[in-house]
């Protein structure tokens, strides 16, 4: 709380004697006026009151004007040395730190390049307050050529938590007093092996410089601070291609180099680690806020990483495939684009055993071909590393924190920093991916870098339990596909059990939103018949399989009553029929009998899924698999069928009438084979196609998808091609048929064998439209579940990835 001096954070409460009505008639007027507020209306006349009044209206003022999208005349950014000259008795001197310090977050926040020492040089009066917020020393550094965010990227932040004795979320680097030794390194001077060319960063824990090793002549980024902590011991474990790779670290306890320097009895770590010359996640968010959405893509990630670099004085990479892929991309495509390399980032962390914690635009760096790597793991938590514990290690943004780690923070919930793990990173990125999409938080958290007080810290968890704000799903771009807005609000789902279980889940969903026809197959749009025939599973299934069985049995009773049965006697031809029809009305029933037990699952579970259920992996599994199947079971089961009927007929008519000859018994043959042809290619293509298009899709949504489903879909795909064999054998079967028949039985069947021909032409050719759709759904579908698998058993993949 606030001594009304201000001379601590500067974000409490007003002093003893304000008015706060006031203060909250000037909110509420900003909340519901159609043009923006007057100060002065609502400034009270005593001179004490007038000032304390004064300050907190411009906090609410500088809010609403920097950090919401007011569209109304007269609302744009307003300075702080603008309110100065509109009300004489505000002096520069007279206004606290933290309002100095205030200015400084929201003008960041909103995507302007600040440097901390600019607040300095302004406030003077302030300095001494100032320093210590802005963890910022007194050198100009107005020759750096770096971009002013990777300050951010490399400098730890020191953010008070309330969770027990931790009160750093940079604890195990160092204290205040320890930031001595480091405000006396220059650039110019040689450290070890190291000279120092250029800033990256500072704060009071660390710097960060561009140096030039002499051993290896190469660029590195130096990160110099006191020998504290395990951070060297937990980057080590890393080594990924989408995580920052630090090389080595040096331990400094003798006089600096070429630079006259004692540090007497302290010691300092150096790590030196990759140079990433394309900026940060947060520099292209500058750029995403001021390029109009229609105007977003995939070239706009590019030109933020040249502009990094032509700061930097690098040079633009030519003839680069990744950059090309990057270049073709939709804005929503780029999102995911980069989601999917964080996401491996993050599960390659936690298989090491690494939670990083503070995952947010700053900490995510980018090659010169845009690459992101995550960075900066100083607040990470390693359970690999003996001696620590996670409340040591504890902190991260608060704008960026998941729900758990927000109640870790406060001191009214009973969790602990030891209760987190990789869904809080998920929850994390998903922010991060949501901002860039849209350009704004998906959470009204204005007063996130604010306050640090327990009320605020409710605030922002209430916020996260209801979910992401209406006004922020209005935010998203028209051609944002279903699947990424799924995606990142099951990242964004307050409860942990209901985000992706882990990064690897969370990549293979993001790589599913690369590709435009497994996306589309997963989430079609709200009109698509694949969606509405989703809930007409037994129906369709039922008449997929039963209309080819019907045709097929009543050519069959046709065509044996014109070759055998009309020669019989009239009790064997009445016979016929009797058996004819116990034969059918028992085969049938039993084969859909069958087929409701084999397909148990899928009865179930989809529906399921449908209204929200969970269902253990295990289950899932066997539904994948059952979907799959289908296909091949209903195929073992009509045939099965048809060849037990081949069997059944001829022996029931010799024992009924005993007219039965060799001749009759291969003809019945005969004409079943021909009709178990098409019971098997015609009944397969239709229920796997409804399967792979409507019901497969929907397990996808849930993770827990495996590269023994890529090898399911393998095989169904070569499965499909020997259907396809047999689909087109049923023409000719019937053709091959008649040859063998005596001259005078020609008439008889010619009629029926022409129809069979035509029929069996016509079904072939919607057969191999099924097959070519199948072959291109199974391929799509394999590329997002194994994207390696796909790329190593597929004979040409539609769309070349390229693998970075």
């Amino acid at each position: 709380m606030s001594d009304g001096s201000d001379t601590g954070s500067g974000f409490g409460r007003p002093a003893a004697g304000i008015e706060f009505g006031t203060v909250a008639a000037f909110a509420a007027a900003w909340e519901s006026a159609a043009r923006p507020p007057e100060i002065a209306d609502y400034l009270p006349d005593a001179d004490t009151l007038r000032l304390h009044a004064l300050i907190e209206l411009i906090r609410i003022d500088l809010r609403h004007r920097w950090l919401r999208a007011v569209g109304s005349a007269g609302a744009g950014p307003k300075r702080l040395h603008e309110y100065c000259s509109e009300f004489p008795e505000l002096t520069a001197e007279r206004i606290p730190a933290g309002l100095v310090y205030e200015e400084f977050v929201i003008r960041r926040h909103s995507g302007e390049r600040v440097d901390p020492r600019e607040c300095l040089r302004e406030y003077p009066a302030q300095a001494a307050q100032l320093r210590e917020m802005l963890n910022a020393d007194d050198e100009d550094q107005s020759t750096r050529r770096a971009n002013p965010e990777a300050t951010a990227t490399f400098a730890p932040t020191a953010t008070a938590t309330w969770a027990g004795e931790a009160t750093r979320t940079t604890a195990g680097l160092a204290d205040d007093a320890e930031s001595d030794g480091l405000d006396r390194i220059r650039i110019g001077q040689r450290i070890d092996d190291f000279d120092l060319l250029t800033g990256l960063g500072s704060g009071a824990f660390a710097r960060v410089f561009l140096a030039r090793q002499r051993s290896l002549q190469r660029l590195v980024a130096v990160k110099i601070s006191a020998d504290r902590g395990t951070e060297p011991q937990t980057l080590a474990q890393l080594d990924h291609d989408y995580i920052v790779r630090v090389f080595d670290q040096r331990l400094l306890d003798d006089p600096i180099l070429d630079a006259g320097i004692d540090l007497g009895a302290r010691r300092l770590r150096l790590l030196y680690m990759q140079f990433l010359p394309g900026g940060t996640l947060l520099s292209v968010l500058r750029w995403v806020r001021a390029t109009p959405v229609a105007q977003r893509s995939g070239q706009l990630l590019l030109d933020a990483v040249d502009a990094a670099m032509e700061e930097k004085g690098e040079i633009r990479p030519t003839d680069s495939s990744v950059r090309a892929e990057i270049a073709a991309l939709s804005w929503p495509e780029t999102v995911a684009w980069l989601g999917r390399r964080l996401a491996e980032a993050l599960a390659y962390a936690d298989a090491q055993g690494v939670l990083h914690r503070d995952v947010k635009p700053a900490n995510v760096l980018l090659t010169a071909e845009a690459v992101p790597k995550l960075a900066d793991f100083n607040i990470s938590f390693s359970r690999n590393v003996a001696g620590t514990s996670p409340v040591s290690y504890f902190g991260g943004s608060l704008s960026y924190m998941s729900p758990e780690q927000l109640e870790a923070c406060h001191p009214g919930y009973h969790r602990s920093p030891d209760d987190l793990d990789t869904r809080s990173d998920i929850y994390s990125l998903g922010v991060v991916l949501w901002e860039l999409l849209t350009g704004a938080k998906p959470f009204d958290d204005n007063t996130a870098s604010e306050h640090r007080d327990a009320t605020t810290l409710k605030e922002m968890l209430e916020r996260r339990w209801r979910g992401v704000d209406p006004a922020a799903l209005e935010r998203v771009p028209s051609d944002t596909p279903a699947a990424l807005c799924r995606v990142l609000l099951t990242c964004l789902a307050p409860e942990r059990d209901k985000r992706w279980a882990d990064g690897c889940e969370l990549a293979q969903q993001l790589e599913l939103c690369l590709d435009e026809r497994a996306r589309d197959l997963v989430d079609p749009s709200p009109t698509s018949w694949r969606l509405r025939l989703r809930a007409w599973l037994v129906p369709v299934v039922l008449l997929a399989i039963g209309v080819p069985n019907v045709v097929a049995s009543l050519f069959n009773i046709q065509h044996n009553r014109s070759l055998i049965i009309e020669r019989l006697s009239i009790p064997a031809q009445q016979t016929f029929m009797v058996v004819t029809g116990v034969v059918n009305a028992v085969f049938f029933p039993v084969g859909i009998a069958v087929m409701v037990y084999l397909s148990r699952s899928l009865l179930v579970v989809p529906r399921g899924l449908r209204k929200g259920r969970d269902y253990p992996p295990q289950v899932l599994a066997r539904a994948r698999s059952d979907a799959l199947l289908l296909g091949d079971r209903a195929v073992l089961v009509a045939f099965s069928l048809w060849g037990l009927a081949a069997v059944v007929f001829p022996i029931t008519m010799q024992l009924a009438t005993g007219e039965v000859t060799v001749r009759v018994v291969l003809h019945f043959l005969t004409s079943l084979l021909v009709c178990g042809a098409m019971a098997v290619a015609y009944p397969f293509f239709l229920v796997t196609f409804y399967m792979v298009r409507c019901v497969f899709p929907t397990f996808l949504r849930h993770g827990e998808i495996t590269a023994g489903d890529a090898a399911h879909l393998r095989r169904l795909d070569r499965r499909c091609t020997r259907y396809l064999a047999v689909a087109a054998s049923v023409p000719l079967l019937a053709v091959a048929g008649v040859t063998f028949l005596p001259p005078d039985d020609i008439p008889r069947v010619i009629v029926q064998v022409r129809v069979l021909c035509v029929g069996g032409i016509i079904a072939f050719v919607v057969a191999y439209v099924l097959f070519r759709a199948l072959e291109a759904d199974l391929r799509a579908l394999e590329r997002v579940i194994d994207p390696v698998g796909a790329q190593r058993h597929s004979d040409a993949a539609p769309r070349k990835r390229v693998r970075t």
